[in-house]
């Protein structure tokens, strides 16, 4: 099948709430599963047609994230700004992914990806997401959580003070003054505060009560577009699989803590080790992997597989995780369509029987494959699909229509039909193969 028979089979429009993909980079590395080096414009091309389908896959408020390195990332930010719309652009994330141990001649060394980030709508809601582990975040936990209470808890000193004038706020507390606008906290709240051990008095009753912020209770600051707490794969680590290219499972977590929460759907069609679907198991987010290539079989299925057992690898002792779950795995067929070898058409492939044909077409149309009677299947109650070999003309469109009840509607797939057939308003007649050719097949994907 094309890449668009894999995500329309099993894939309703709109209901997708987050994807990340992270294609070949085009880079013309020989990379041992991608073929990562293919002309500028056929990797463009290659781009355009799956972002489209990607596009339609995503909910309203749903987001898409594409990592790509700095050759190709000005070009596909150009080709997103089309599909997606510069107005839905949020974000161009920056991984600080390695260190400067490589040093080139002949230029600066690169050690960055980017992340480019666009919002299906103005519906999308980001949530917010803190970290205690980047460089600038623990210089400020170092220097201003500089105080310990009794109990052994860090914690740094905040003012308590009204930014605005507010009479109820304006009280003595225990011999210290208010402040002219007040506090921040009305009385009941500053008791329970201090029973809590959260205020700090000084000896020196013409200064101010203060709040004690606890380190343990700190979220962290919020994070930027520039991500340096997120390391590569250490060597050693029980992560890593020998797949060039692999993302750590927490530059993955992160980005769908941004975008989504348990129970959204997540996917992602370029699928590599599985790191997408194994974190979002973690997670406990519902998805869907699409793999063409062996390492599904190698990576994938083996991973998820593990992380269904209780394996604790990744990000599983900062999610919680202790195993479960399941999933369905689907082995696709061969495309439908296939280019004729002495006609510039396309046809059936050969090596499809009728029963695949019928069953494919109504996977495409959006239709449940039940054969009964003279219908291959039906999308609702009231709607049904015919597949025939026949020639359809107006008798024959009369006599499937006989088996259909009052607010019924019927699709007819066939080889060949009557020219200016006049048909009723609920039956629609579709030619095999050329009604089928822009639903399934990209260019570059159909068989030779």
């Amino acid at each position: 099948m094309s890449f668009r028979e894999r995500l329309n089979v099993y894939i309703y429009e709109k209901s997708v709430k987050l994807i990340y993909i992270d294609p070949p980079y085009n880079t013309g590395n020989a990379f041992e599963h991608y073929d990562d080096g293919i002309e500028h414009s056929i990797w463009l091309s290659m781009m355009k047609k799956r972002l489209e389908l990607l596009q339609k896959l995503l909910s309203e408020d749903g987001f898409i994230f594409v990592q790509i390195d700095n050759y190709e990332m000005p070009y596909l930010k150009v080709l997103m700004d089309e599909v997606f719309g510069r107005s839905n652009f949020i974000n161009d994330i920056i991984w600080k992914r390695k260190g400067g141990s490589v040093n080139p001649t002949n230029k600066l060394n690169n050690m960055t990806d980017y992340i480019l980030w666009y919002a299906k709508s103005s519906a999308a809601e980001i949530y917010p997401v803190y970290t205690m582990d980047d460089e600038e975040t623990q210089k400020y936990i170092n220097k201003r959580f500089n105080k310990i209470d009794e109990n052994g808890r860090r914690y740094r000193l905040s003012p308590i003070i009204s930014p605005t004038y507010s009479k109820s706020l304006v009280y003595e507390y225990k011999g210290y003054k208010s402040p002219p606008n007040g506090w921040s906290l009305s009385l009941e709240k500053m008791k329970k505060f201090e029973e809590e051990g959260r205020l700090y008095f000084p000896e020196n009753k013409n200064q101010r009560i203060q709040r004690k912020q606890f380190l343990d209770e700190y979220k962290g600051r919020p994070i930027g577009n520039l991500w340096t707490d997120i390391n590569v794969i250490n060597p050693m680590s029980t992560e890593r699989l020998n797949f060039v290219g692999q993302k750590p499972e927490m530059l993955i977590a992160r980005v769908l803590e941004l975008g989504s929460k348990e129970g959204d759907l997540i996917l992602d069609s370029f699928l590599g080790t599985g790191t997408t679907m194994d974190v979002a198991h973690k997670m406990k987010r519902k998805w869907i992997g699409i793999e063409m290539g062996n390492q599904c079989y190698d990576f994938c299925q083996k991973r998820i597989n593990n992380t269904i057992d209780g394996e604790k690898t990744g990000v599983a002792e900062k999610y919680g995780w202790q195993g479960g779950g399941g999933y369905k795995f689907y082995e696709l067929a061969e495309p439908l369509l296939v280019k004729n070898k002495v006609l510039p058409v396309y046809q059936i492939n050969p090596s499809y029987t009728w029963d695949m044909v019928c069953e494919a077409i109504c996977k495409i149309e959006g239709f449940t494959y039940e054969p009964y009677g003279e219908f291959q299947g039906h999308s609702s109650e009231n709607r049904f699909i015919h597949i025939t070999e026949e020639f359809v003309n107006t008798k024959y469109v009369m006599s499937i229509m006989k088996n259909l009840g009052d607010k019924q509607s019927l699709l007819i797939y066939c080889k060949k039909n009557q020219a200016d057939m006049i048909l009723p308003e609920n039956v629609e007649v579709k030619k095999i193969p050329k009604d089928l050719l822009d639903k399934c097949n990209f260019e570059s994907e159909v068989q030779e």
